[in-house]
Formats: C-alpha cells, structure tokens, sequence
C-alpha cells in the first residue's frame, strides 16, 4: 500500500483495495498501522457522483524525503524530493576550473543551502545519494581526493543522521532517462554519456548493472588506438572523445576563410548549417559516437541507446549514428536523451528514493555502496 501510494498517487481506501485485491478488513488494517507509524495521512476528501465521500490518503510527514546530489566537474546541484517524487527544493552552484578535492569541500554548503528552504527538521531524511564521475567501489580506491571525501561522508552521516550512498554519475543519468525520460516503457536500455568525459550506464529492469567492482560502463578505457602501428594508451577513449579535444580537432582544421574556429561545443553545432569544416568535423565524430555505440550493442545487444552528454545529446548526431551502428552490428533504436543536464541529480534523487523504500519495506535487492560503512561491510542490499 505504501508503495502503491508513492508510485501512483493519493487513493482513497476502495481505489487502493481495488488496486491491490485486498479486503475491506485488510485495507482497514494497513491504514491504520500506517498512520499510526505517521507513513500516510489522510490527504483529503473525494466526493463520489451518488454523494458519498471517501477520504484521500498519500503519504504521511514520518514517510520523510531524500536529497540526490551531481558533483560533478562543472557544477554541482541537488535536489530534495519526497519519497513520491514531489520535488521540495533546489539548489545548485556553478565551479570554475576547481579540484575534485575543492569541490568535495563544497558538498555540505549545497545541502546546507537546499535544506534551508523548507522545514527539513519535521520530517526524517531516509537518504542522501551522491553522484561522481568516479567508478565507486567499496574501497573508492581509484577515487583522487578520497582522503578529503571520507571526512565529508562521515560528517553528512552524523549530521543528517541519515545513509550516504555514493553512485557514478553515468549510473545515475542512465537510472533518470529510465524513469523519467527518453527509456520510459524499455526493459533493457544503455545511456552514453558524450561529453567532457565519456561513459556509459545499463539499466536492465530498472536495476543498474554495477559489474563487479562497480566499473561496468567505463567506456573511456576501451583500448585506442587499435591497429598495427598504434599501440592503445591509457583512457584514450575518453581523451579522444571528449569535448576538450574535439574542440582542438576543429581549431587545427579550421579555414581562416571562416573566421574564428568555435571556443565551444555549442558554438560548432551552432555553424553546422553554414560551415562546411563545422559540417564535415560534427559529422565526422558523429561516425566515431557510431563506433562507440557499436562497440557497446555488439558486447550488451541493448533495446534502446540514450545518446546524452553536453554533446552526446544533440540531435544533429542521430542519423549518422544510427547509419554507423546499422552498418557495424544490427540496427537498435537510438535516441537523443531527454533530461539535458538534469539527468544526473534526477538518477541520484531516484536512487535515493529507491533505497529509502526499500529500507522501509524491509526488501533485498542488487548491492549498492554505502559510505562510510561501505568501507568496512563492502555493501547493502538495494
């Protein structure tokens, strides 16, 4: 019942019994331990057509919130939700060539800043999930900064009083297209981020797929070069892929007839229409997000490719894309993602309300890590 109610909505008791196929004895059980508990209240009254009224029933003020939070390399914003979905507050701040040391260090101002928006102290914070572009494992061995980082958890945790998850920011992006985006009705979907950096997240069922030591997706460190004469270098993938260094592709290749070569992404996509070099460099990494993507159906065979990123998400790569993937493997359904640069903190406030039911309800699921117990319990159920 609990579940129904955050999932679908306010119901009275006969919508809710109609619903789940319980009696009217059951259904008069389940309210009043939940109400007693303060996990649903009484929300309104709904008046039938013959005027009879029935109470409205959504969740109670114990039922709590969670906050998702994207740190990422540009920004970092956060979100609080309750656990229905209904957004409370916002927050965010922009970064300007900051550490992720540096930014680790700004985390619990933005918290701060978000629950000062509304009375956070009258309801219990279930959890707070945390999305980096990091592989998170249980030792967050291959984290830089992590001796900064874990002070940080373990004050949020005596803080708030309430789980710290951590989660790869792909992960999270690939979860919100899922739910809320460009997935919605898909069983088995992978999100590719196309961007600053490159990665990608599988979601299956609506669980993400972690891999062993949470590095499922690292698409940046497939071997590149891989030929004869090229030897692969370390993350060249990403190097190669990324924004910083298509933009440098193009200002080496950019005509003085054309002016000033673009100083961003945007600004190439922008001269498609009317510059030839522009044209010919976008379409050209639009065959090299093809091979990627190949490279990713050929090993997963997914039903659906979300292309999101900075770059990632603009439609002028789609039809190349799909022609590149056609012609390499076998033709999968691709689109351009939906969330933009929400889809982050949109995965991570998902997550947490994920956990936050689950923990209420009692249920088992895929292994998640917990910080900073995941450091000496390795994992939780999620």
């Amino acid at each position: 019942m609990l579940r129904t109610i955050a999932s679908t909505g306010p119901a009275t008791r006969p919508q809710l019994s109609a619903s789940l196929m319980f009696s009217k004895p059951t259904m008069s059980a389940a309210v009043s331990e939940l109400e007693r508990y303060d996990l649903v209240a009484p929300a309104g009254i709904n008046r039938g057509s013959v005027g009879r009224t029935s109470i409205t029933y959504g969740l109670g003020p114990n039922a709590g919130f969670v906050v998702g939070i994207d740190c990422g390399t540009t920004h970092i914003n956060a979100i609080a939700r309750g656990l229905d979905g209904t957004t409370i507050a916002t927050a965010g701040r922009q970064l300007v060539d900051t550490s992720a040391a540096e930014r680790f260090l700004l985390i619990e101002d933005v918290i701060e800043r978000l629950l000062s928006q509304f009375e956070a102290r009258s309801m219990p914070l279930r959890a707070l999930v945390i999305a980096l572009p990091n592989i998170i494992s249980a030792s967050l061995e291959r984290m830089f900064g992590r001796e900064i980082l874990l002070p940080i958890l373990e004050r949020l945790q005596c803080t708030y009083g309430a789980p710290v998850l951590l989660e790869n920011n792909v992960n999270c992006a690939a979860l919100a297209e899922y739910h809320e985006g460009a997935a919605k009705q898909r069983s088995f979907a992978i999100y590719m981020q196309i961007g600053v950096k490159t990665g990608m997240g599988i979601v299956l069922d609506g669980r993400l797929f972690r891999g062993f030591r949470g590095g499922a997706g690292e698409i940046g460190h497939l071997p590149f070069p891989w030929s004869e004469k090229e030897r692969p270098m370390w993350q060249q993938v990403e190097t190669y892929m990324g924004s910083a260094a298509l933009l440098e592709r193009a200002a080496a290749n950019w005509p003085e007839q054309e002016g000033k070569p673009p100083e961003s992404t945007s600004d190439l996509f922008a001269r498609v229409e009317q510059s030839p070099t522009a044209r010919a460099i976008v379409e050209q990494h639009a065959r090299d997000v093809g091979n990627l993507a190949a490279a990713c159906v050929s090993v997963l065979d997914p039903q659906l490719i979300v292309l999101g990123g900075g770059v990632g998400q603009n439609p002028q790569l789609l039809p190349t894309v799909r022609d590149v993937v056609k012609e390499l493997c076998w033709p999968v359904e691709v689109v351009s993602g939906q969330l933009s640069n929400q889809a982050t903190v949109l995965g991570a406030v998902r997550l947490a309300i994920d956990f936050a039911m689950a923990r209420l309800l009692g249920e088992e699921g895929k292994p998640a890590f917990l910080y900073p117990g995941a450091l000496t319990v390795d994992q939780i159920s999620l």
